[in-house]
């Protein structure tokens, strides 16, 4: 025992402690999927944290365990940025200082029942402030954030039609606190056991009186999934002619769409009428729309953009999305003068991609009313419920994972879809070139099978249509803002409390004044 705490005392070992136990929410995730583990992953870090000897200690040990955190459930970069990626983890790592000193502040030592009581609302919205700030696009997006981790759990999925994937973060933070506060604080277990009674109340008020969506019939939408086609010398023409056969086979099922994953089409269609008269004859083949993804220089107007083009039997539409958030380093380099070398380490992209202005909605036939999004634009909320309070029935991602095929990333990207499902009370496809190809329905409940990362194939998908508005989608990201008025409050409270202190501070004593010979010392006696 005395072994380990002098090990604490250690800032090397105290350190590696920090990495090792903010990489622990990992698990929770896909591929390991380990939802419950969510719950006590945290409270390892927090021991380390309120156990600090000062407030920059602890503000060191969160920062330090951000960046396990942030390597953790971003290491299938490592591939591809190689060094950069444990640059970037630390410099968002930085983003948990402060909730590290907060962790002290309300937990240190013995705390009284009214600072735990405070740590149940405080530090969730500390946290979720973290994950509000590193969920600019700028700064990697919304990838990780510790409420996505319970996507399969249906009482999760209700609570995220209520608050969104913010609500379960705010929930999951403020039982690792209550849990931690169990484990270490003999004294304050009444508070800690109350936020977990809370914590179950509100989850029963979710499940009992919040609004289910009501679905009202369905229809026939078909992913086709080619695979890892190799790049080299006519890749592109390869991989399109799979993608061709593939819809074939769609021919006598009847679909009502049929998506294509992200980049499934190398070449503007505008500059080859060619390739846009082959996916017509599909379209006539199959008596369906295709959405293909087209990711090509453009002919009308200067750079490389992604954009999902609907193509029927006549050819192009005339609809067409392009991607509004691109992938830092992935699509595009930010401060490219500055930061250009990335390219030099890893595979960082070659030239900046152009990103779209407004998101689309989508009529295709048969009356059917979709909101395409592409890749990493799922892991959005904001996005997917900008479309369905736009009117779109049914949510759309075309992704590809190539780059990441053997890593935990394919199957975390899917399970986004179910999140954004619940959140809007509106299905939603993923639908990938090669990664994981998914479908939920308006609850966020699987439909059908999914098509793993060994899978090239076309699979049709009976998706339910639902009408009604959801909490989140009537109301939107209201647990962000409340946590942002409870950090208000602290720092009002804080700042009176300091005031209050320096005025009721004793005045300084003053001695008297020295007296030679009955009257005051002057200068020089």
């Amino acid at each position: 025992m005395t072994r380990g705490a002098d090990r604490l005392d250690s800032r090397w070992w105290r350190g590696a402690a920090a990495v090792a136990a903010g990489a622990l929410p990992m698990f929770a995730f896909p591929a390991p999927s380990l939802w419950w583990f969510a719950y006590v992953a945290l409270v390892p870090w927090i021991l380390l944290i309120r156990s600090a000897p000062t407030g920059r200690r602890a503000a060191y040990d969160g920062w330090l365990g951000g960046l396990g955190f942030m390597l953790a459930v971003h290491h299938w970069l490592l591939p591809s940025l190689h060094v950069f990626t444990i640059v970037i983890a630390a410099l968002l790592g930085a983003l948990w200082a402060p909730w590290g000193w907060l962790v002290r502040r309300f937990l240190s030592g013995v705390p009284a029942r009214g600072r735990v009581a405070g740590a149940l609302v405080v530090l969730p919205s500390g946290w979720l402030m973290v994950e509000l700030v590193r969920s600019w696009q700028g700064l990697g997006g919304p990838w990780g954030l510790l409420g996505s981790s319970q996507w399969q759990v249906e009482p999760a999925l209700r609570l995220a039609s209520v608050g969104g994937v913010w609500l379960l973060s705010f929930l999951v933070v403020a039982v690792n606190i209550a849990v931690a506060v169990l484990v270490s604080v003999r004294e304050s277990r009444v508070p800690a056991l109350a936020g977990l009674v809370a914590t179950a109340a509100a989850t029963s008020a979710a499940w009992v009186w919040s609004p289910r969506p009501d679905t009202d019939g369905g229809v026939r939408i078909a992913v086709v999934q080619p695979g890892v086609v190799v790049d080299g010398p006519g890749s592109i023409e390869k991989r399109f002619a799979r993608e061709e056969a593939l819809t074939r086979q769609l021919a006598d099922r009847h679909p009502d769409l049929i998506v294509w994953g992200e980049s499934s089409v190398g070449f503007d269609l505008a500059d080859r009428p060619d390739v846009a008269d082959r996916i017509a004859a599909l379209s006539r083949l199959t008596g369906a729309d295709i959405l293909v993804n087209v990711d090509a220089r453009r002919s009308d107007r200067p750079g490389i953009y992604k954009s999902s083009v609907l193509v029927g039997p006549q050819g192009p539409t005339g609809d067409r999305y392009d991607k509004m958030r691109l992938v830092p380093f992935g699509e595009y380099i930010p401060a490219r003068s500055l930061l250009g070398w990335a390219t030099s380490v890893g595979k960082a992209a070659g030239e900046d991609r152009r990103n779209g202005s407004e998101q689309v909605v989508m009529n295709v036939g048969h009356g059917l009313r979709v909101g395409p999004m592409v890749c990493f634009e799922s892991a959005f909320p904001d996005m997917s419920r900008r479309l369905a309070q736009d009117g779109a029935e049914v949510l759309l991602a075309q992704s590809s994972t190539s780059s990441f095929q053997h890593s935990w990333a394919p199957a975390q990207h899917a399970s986004l879809a179910a999140l954004r499902a619940a959140e809007t009370g509106r299905p939603m496809l993923h639908a990938t070139l090669t990664g994981v190809s998914a479908v939920y329905g308006p609850s966020g409940e699987a439909v059908g099978s999914r098509l793993g990362t060994g899978t090239d194939g076309a699979a049709v998908y009976e998706v339910p249509l639902a009408t009604g508005v959801t909490p989140y989608l009537r109301f939107g990201d209201w647990p962000v803002h409340l946590a942002l008025l409870v950090l208000a409050a602290l720092g009002a409270t804080e700042c009176a409390r300091s005031l209050r202190l320096r005025r009721t501070a004793p005045a300084p004593r003053v001695p008297p004044a020295r007296t030679v010979h009955g009257s005051p010392a002057r200068p020089g006696h």
